[in-house]
């Protein structure tokens, strides 16, 4: 059945992600990124994590402000 849920540990998730468990944990209280506790355990979907993922995406154009013009261009 290809409708099954994947879940992943925050440990996992965190690891899939390339952050910290606390950066993990603190995308979840933003609410960010969904996130289940059952009982003591929190998980989460791989699609949801993959949907977080996607959203990130940093479109073209919308860095110029981490960089200095180069001395003599012009637009």
């Amino acid at each position: 059945m290809s409708d099954e849920i994947e879940w992943m540990s925050t440990a996992s998730a965190a690891e899939y992600l390339g952050i910290t468990n606390r950066t993990l944990y603190r995308f979840i209280d933003e609410g960010q990124l969904a996130a289940y506790k059952f009982g003591r355990v929190i998980r989460l979907q791989r699609a949801d994590v993959d949907a977080f993922i996607e959203a990130s995406r940093v479109e073209p154009g919308t860095m110029r402000h981490l960089y200095p013009d180069a001395a003599g261009s012009s637009d």
